[in-house]
């Protein structure tokens, strides 16, 4: 339908020039001609003063002998050949065998340019004929078609199970007869689960590289529109297109922009959002069964989709994609990194087990940035610091080294961290010192940060405590060197941590012997979602709240305790942070000894070769540190 429009718009708009052409042609030199009656042309000719005519139908064109050009109609009952004969003036006469035709062109020029001007809005606001004013009811599912950068599994890592999920849908639609004689049936659909950036797209793409089939694509906001109705016509369109491409895929993305639950929120139960759900449930299992088409949709957000959406005959499969472990983010590093050239020190296992809980958006974003940090400096290859120096600022932004501070502000920073690293290293159950710093980033005046040796799975009371004590070190170590009144804002982000960690112990985790093995998460907080009824009294919320402020109180006095134990430990890492900046997990245990950072330190800005590293592969500058996760992220006393 659209590129009919599109045929028909360009035929009017030949005709239109051709007419005009046709006009303009022939009537050129009348344009150009000066009007004279006819008395006058009669008149001229008697006297002898016309050089040449030219009749024209009704039209007489004559040429006076000074060179200029008349026009004159003569009457329909008067015949004008005889007197120019008889004056001895040369005669020319036009054809007039298409005066008809184009008079009839000129005619329908004004129905002709009005026809044309309505196709032109009419394709504009339908946007080229892909919906629009004349066509909200049609889908805006498109083929997907990838004759370059087309994507396959092997461009897909870290995630295996998901993997084996759709390879094995991937098969059913190259072999059906391979589970069908078996009695298996194709799924209907496949949900595909997971964080954001974890990969749930581009699996999508690798089915649509892998099967060999029809694959549609389409957003879950592309359905609903303000218009009533719009979005199940849309529904239905869309699975009239793949019936005729079937057997075929089609990827719903973001799936939970049609698919909540219904009957919640505003709007009741009849508005157009429900309304598009119930055409989709219909079309994926009601009584019309839409054979070998697969719907393969993905979402962050499960827990809000309609129950009706989830269960089996719908999306049979729901596959889990999670952040990749340590295996899956060196797979994932191999796969990106096969674009860049690599320094002969990069190590991509080293860089996998430094970078967990990032996804794979993040690892691909991190390998950007590497080889963004080596074209920065004129590098012909990417080496391991042009990744350390990405990894920093991937996740805790970029050096602030025009930010000036005062010395006073850069001490406080010293001794905050200084006692952020100082219990962390101390406390065993704490994640390993990585690096402190007292350089900004972000909106972080300075920080610590700490990895964990593996992927972490589970959180432990014990754990749990000595990660309060860890973040509230720094508002500890603020007190023990300045007093109860000079303390500043700086530990705000600290509070917010521990009070966000502190509440997930209590409400959630069952972990205060006073509140006891029950989630008041939903009933405390006042969720949305809560539908269950629950209630807390006001004494059970005091009671929450007193034991929430008892764990951050008594991190806070392990901190102190720690601290003032371990006071020239303390001073000497300060001291160190304030000469150096940045300190790696060994520069600090070298520091608190007494010892200069590096080895071979020849003066305060050296930088050691052989130091090895201990959780990840560390260049020894002076200008990185890591985001640290357990406190440390302080906003800045002016934020």
């Amino acid at each position: 339908m659209g590129n009919a429009r599109n045929i028909a718009f360009w035929i009017v708009l030949f005709v239109l020039i051709f007419a005009l052409f046709s006009l303009f042609s022939n009537n050129g030199s009348t344009l150009q001609s000066k009007e004279a009656s006819y008395s006058e042309f009669v008149e001229a000719v008697e006297s002898k003063s016309v050089d040449s005519v030219v009749l024209d139908g009704e039209q007489v064109r004559y040429r006076t002998k000074d060179g200029k050009d008349h026009v004159a109609i003569k009457p329909t009952d008067h015949e004008v050949t005889d007197l120019l004969i008889q004056n001895d003036v040369p005669v020319w006469a036009e054809q007039q065998e298409q005066s008809g035709f184009q008079a009839f062109i000129i005619g329908l020029l004004p129905f002709l340019l009005l026809i044309g001007v309505w196709i032109y809005f009419m394709n504009r606001m339908q946007g080229g004929g892909k919906g629009g004013a004349m066509g909200f009811g049609k889908s805006k599912a498109k083929l997907l078609t990838e004759k370059q950068g087309r994507v396959t599994f092997d461009d897909v890592a870290g995630i295996d199970e998901a993997k084996e999920e759709l390879e094995e849908i991937v098969e059913f639609l190259r072999n059906p007869q391979k589970f069908s004689r078996l009695g298996g049936k194709i799924p209907k659909g496949a949900l595909l689960v997971g964080p954001p950036g974890t990969g749930k797209t581009l699996l999508a793409r690798a089915i649509a590289g892998e099967a060999g089939v029809p694959f549609f694509t389409i957003s879950g906001s592309d359905f609903v529109e303000m218009f009533v109705g719009v979005g199940a016509s849309r529904v239905r369109d869309m699975f009239e297109q793949a019936k005729k491409n079937a057997p075929c895929i089609v990827f719903i993305d973001e799936i939970d922009a049609v698919g909540r639950a219904r009957g919640q929120g505003y709007g009741g139960g009849n508005d157009e959002r429900e309304q598009t759900l119930n055409q989709l449930l219909v079309e994926m299992d009601g009584f019309e069964a839409n054979e070998g088409v697969i719907i393969v949709a993905a979402t962050n957000r499960r827990d809000v989709l309609d129950p009706a959406l989830l269960r089996p005959g719908r999306f049979d499969r729901q596959v889990t994609v999670p952040n990749p472990d340590i295996k899956g983010r060196d797979k994932i590093l191999a796969v990106h990194a096969r674009k860049i050239p690599l320094g002969p020190d990069v190590d991509l296992r080293i860089i996998a087990r430094g970078t967990p809980g990032f996804s794979g958006a993040d690892l691909a974003n991190l390998v950007n940035e590497a080889a963004l940090m080596a074209a920065r400096v004129g590098r012909r290859f990417v080496t391991m610091e042009d990744f350390e120096q990405a990894k920093d600022k991937v996740m805790m932004g970029a050096e602030r080294r025009s930010m000036v501070l005062t010395d006073e502000q850069k001490e406080m920073t010293a001794y905050h961290e200084a006692g952020h690293a100082l219990v962390g290293i101390h406390l065993p159950k704490c994640d390993p010192v990585y690096k402190a710093t007292i350089i900004p980033r972000g909106g972080a005046l300075g920080m610590v940060m700490s990895l964990p040796e593996m992927d972490r799975l589970n959180m432990f009371k014990d754990e749990c405590h000595q990660r309060l004590a860890m973040t509230m070190a720094g508002k500890a170590a603020e007190i023990i060197k300045y007093g109860e009144d000079q303390v500043s804002n700086g530990p705000a982000g600290d509070i917010q941590q521990a009070s966000a960690l502190a509440r997930a112990m209590v409400l959630q985790w069952g972990m205060s012997e006073k509140i006891g093995n029950i989630d008041y998460r939903e009933a405390a907080e006042g969720y949305q979602g809560n539908t269950a009824g629950l209630s807390v009294s006001a004494h059970t919320k005091e009671l929450i709240e007193e034991e929430v402020r008892n764990f951050i109180q008594a991190g806070y006095e392990r901190a102190r305790e720690i601290i003032l134990e371990r006071n020239d430990d303390f001073e000497r890492l300060a001291q160190g942070l304030l000469e150096y900046e940045t300190l790696t997990g060994e520069e600090i245990q070298r520091v608190m000894r007494g010892e200069p950072p590096h080895a071979d330190d020849d003066d305060h800005g050296g930088s050691a070769e052989a130091d090895k590293p201990s959780i990840t592969a560390i260049p020894k500058t002076k200008t990185k540190a890591k985001p640290s996760g357990d406190g440390g992220m302080e906003p800045e006393p002016n934020a």
